[in-house]
C-alpha cells in the first residue's frame, strides 16, 4: 500500500471545503437548515429574480448543491458531482453579476469562486482519500468528465438563457406600461 501523497491531501481538503460549503447552502434552500428559508422562501426568491416556477428552480439549486457538494465531500461520482454544483453556481453568479464582482457589493465572485473549485475537482478528479477511489473509479471515469461538464454547461445556458429571456420581456412589458401612463397623463 503506498502512502498518500501531498496532491491527495489537497484534494480532500479541497474536497471537504468546497463540498461542505456547498452542501450546506444546498441544505438552507432546501430544509431551511442553517439560517435558510426553505423551497418555499427559496422559490419565492428564485420568482423574484426570474427563475419560474420558483419552487422547482429552489429545488434545483438547492438539489445541485446539495447533492453535488455531498458527493465533492465525499469524493463519489465526482466529474458529475462537480458538474451539477458548478451548474448551480453558473446559475446564482447570473443573478449577482449585474452588482459587479467582489462579493461585498453583492456581486458573483463567492458563486464563480465555487463553480470554478467544483469545476476543478471534476477534472482533477478527486484523489485517493476519496470513495471513488476505493471503489475502483465506477463512477469517475475519463469520459465522464466531459460528458458531465458539457450537458451541465448546455442545461444551465438553457435555463440562464430562458431566464434572461423572461427579464427582458417583463422589462419591455414595463417599458411599456411607463409609456402608456406619460401618454395618458400629458394627453400625448
Amino acid at each position: 500500500m503506498s502512502a498518500y501523497d501531498r496532491r491527495d491531501l489537497g484534494l480532500l481538503l479541497l474536497r471537504l471545503g468546497a463540498g461542505g460549503v456547498l452542501a450546506a447552502h444546498g441544505t438552507q434552500k432546501l430544509f431551511g437548515w442553517f439560517g435558510g428559508h426553505g423551497i418555499e422562501g427559496t422559490g419565492q426568491f428564485m420568482e423574484s429574480v426570474g427563475y419560474k416556477p420558483g419552487k422547482a428552480s429552489a429545488t434545483a439549486a438547492g438539489l445541485a448543491e446539495a447533492g453535488g457538494g455531498t458527493l465533492l465531500a465525499l469524493g463519489l461520482a465526482t466529474p458529475a458531482a462537480g458538474a451539477a454544483a458548478a451548474g448551480g453556481m453558473a446559475g446564482a453568479a447570473t443573478v449577482h453579476a449585474p452588482n459587479g464582482f467582489f462579493n461585498q457589493e453583492g456581486g458573483y465572485e463567492y458563486a464563480a469562486t465555487l463553480a470554478l473549485a467544483a469545476t476543478g475537482l471534476a477534472i482533477a478528479g478527486p484523489g485517493r482519500l476519496s470513495l471513488d477511489h476505493a471503489l475502483g473509479h465506477v463512477f469517475d471515469r475519463g469520459w465522464m468528465v466531459p460528458t458531465a461538464l458539457g450537458a451541465t454547461a448546455a442545461v444551465t445556458a438553457l435555463v440562464v438563457g430562458a431566464r434572461n429571456r423572461r427579464l427582458d420581456r417583463a422589462e419591455k412589458e414595463e417599458q411599456a406600461g411607463l409609456f402608456d401612463e406619460q401618454e395618458a397623463l400629458f394627453g400625448e
